[in-house]
Order: structure tokens, then sequence, then C-alpha cells
């Protein structure tokens, strides 16, 4: 086993000669995944990009703060259409799109989150669940502001007038996806991330202590909304299209089940679900209408033989060849 001596030691995101080189490793592949890779795997790889960002901002709310949301499919549409409409009739470039939806999602996060401070366990479940509710029909109600269901479209992302291809709008979305992780990771390691384990653990426990629960929570909900918001305007420069219908509770549900199989609590996990759920659907759709009994029973299956989640599976893996062959 590992032996740390300084605190310092604990906050590294990479230790040793091995976690460098795994690192620099995946860094070069996903750079040569456009060489490698047909055009099709990349728009797959942007849309594990985009889901990698959803999933990781809905672990800083459930898996390290304990609030449980079923309604995150309406923040993401939130983003998603707070960035087309800011695109297509603001006409504004796509950074400040993008950013906007995530700023315009993380403020609903700010204002669900306060009604959120005095409801825990199924009644927060419940109450975030009529939000996405909400959201989608008001969406699909609201016609001049959304286009209903005749959708909206949206423009190309491009640079100085020259459009993006595939392998651009590759490596953007990578680029996107790599911060979020980065500051994920960072953030959760911050006095603001034991807050929120402090409040996952014992809310109680955590005020007591000195934790700011009205700050923190609402700060949690801010927080993953903005991620969800940004990972909703990735979905709609990429499909260029958008639909009320697109995002429903079926879509909250697929979310949760991204970091749940991931593993709860772990960033990496997030990355694991995100990257698993999206490749799996879009591996057995020539099953048609078993897709969902496959779909679903994969999700079983690996809760079944690793309640950790994929990243709880590999942390006992590497133990396993640490302490080999005692």
């Amino acid at each position: 086993m590992e032996l740390r001596q300084r605190y310092e030691e604990d906050l590294y995101l990479v230790r040793g000669a091995l976690g460098w080189t795994a690192l620099l490793a995946l860094i070069a592949l996903l750079a040569l995944l456009p060489v490698l890779a047909p055009g099709y795997f990349l728009y797959t790889a942007s849309l594990i990009a985009a889901h990698i960002v959803i999933a990781v901002g809905l672990n800083l709310l459930v898996g390290y703060t304990g609030q449980i949301s079923l309604g995150h499919a309406g923040f993401v549409a939130v983003g998603a259409y707070a960035a087309g409409i800011l695109a297509a009739r603001l006409h504004l470039p796509w950074p400040a799109a993008m950013a906007g939806g995530g700023l315009v999602a993380a403020l609903f996060g700010f204002l669900v989150g306060i009604p959120a401070l005095r409801l825990t366990g199924p009644y927060l479940t419940i109450a975030t669940l009529g939000f996405g509710i909400a959201v989608n029909q008001v969406l699909t109600n609201w016609e001049a502001l959304s286009g209903g269901r005749s959708g909206l479209f949206l423009p190309k992302l491009a640079i100085a007038g020259t459009r993006l291809r595939d392998h651009h709008i590759y490596y953007l979305f990578a680029a996107i996806a790599a911060a979020g992780v980065w500051v994920a990771f960072n953030l959760v390691r911050s006095h603001i991330g034991r807050a929120f384990v402090a409040i996952r653990d014992s809310d109680i426990a955590a005020e007591v202590t000195g934790v700011n629960l009205t700050i923190y929570k609402t700060l949690a909900f801010a927080v993953s909304a903005f991620y969800a918001g940004l990972g909703g305007a990735m979905l709609a420069y990429l499909l260029g299209f958008l639909e009320p219908q697109m995002f429903t509770l079926f879509e909250s549900v697929y979310y949760l089940s991204m970091i749940v199989v991931g593993g709860l609590g772990t960033i990496p996990g997030s990355v694991l679900g995100a990257a698993l759920l999206t490749i799996l659907p879009q591996q057995l759709a020539g099953l048609k209408q078993f897709l969902p009994l496959v779909y679903g029973a994969t999700i079983v299956f690996v809760m079944a033989v690793e309640p950790w989640g994929l990243y709880g599976r590999w942390l006992r893996i590497k133990l396993w060849f640490k302490t080999w062959p005692f």
C-alpha cells in the first residue's frame, strides 16, 4: 500500500510515474482519436463529452452533497434553450451562448435550492421531479419562447466564419469536458467539497461544526445546475436542434443512472458511467424494441456485481495488484 506522510500528498491529482504515464497515454489516445476512429464515432465521443459534464455536475449534488435530484433534465433543458435562444435569436457567438446557458441554469439551480433547504429524502426528490416536469411543460406550451413542438434550430459552430468540422467539435467538447472535470476535482478537494460531504453525511453535525447549510446547499444546486446547463448547451450545438420531448423524466433517470453505475461520490465514476451509458444505447440500437430491456438489465447487473459502481470495481482491482501476491 502507498504510504502518505504529508497532507499535501493527499491533494495530488496524479501520483507516481505510473499515474503520469497513464494520464499521458490517455491524452495521446484522445488526441489521435480523429485519426483512428470514423466520423460517426467522433459524434459519439462528442456526445460522451457533453454527458460527462452533466454527470459530473449531478454527482456533485447527489454523490457529494446527498441532495437527490430527479429533475436534472430540467436544468439541462434550461441551459440548452438559453444557449439556443441567445445564439439563434440574439445572434451571440457560441462561447457567449454556452456560458449564458450555464449561468441561466445556475440561476434556476439557486432558486430551486432555496426551497430545498427545508426538504430532504423523498420530499426533495419529488420537488426536483416537479421542477423537471414544469420546465418540460413550459417549453412545450410557450411556443413564443421555445418554438414548442416545432423546435428550435441553432446555427452551426463556427470560428471567424469557418464552420467547425466533426473533429474540431470533438476537440472543443473534449477540452470543455476536461476543464469541467479538473474544476470538479479541485472543488471537491477544497473546503467547499468537504462541506458538501459533511452535509451529505449529517447536515445537523455539519451545522454544529460551522457549516452554513443555507450557503452550501444552494451553492451545490447552483454549481450542479451550471454543469447541467453547460452540458445542455453542448448538446444543443451538437444536435443543432432542440425539442421539448428531448428533456423528459426518462432523461433525468438516464443521467442519474450514469452516476449510480459509475460510482456515487467520485468524479472518475461520473466519467466512466457517462461513457458506458452513452456507448451502450449506440451499440445496441439494432435491438430496437428490446433495447430498454437490455439497457435496464445491464444496469441491474452492474449494480448487483459492484454496488459501488464501475470506479469502485477499479479501486478493488487496483488494490489487488498493489497487495499481490499477499
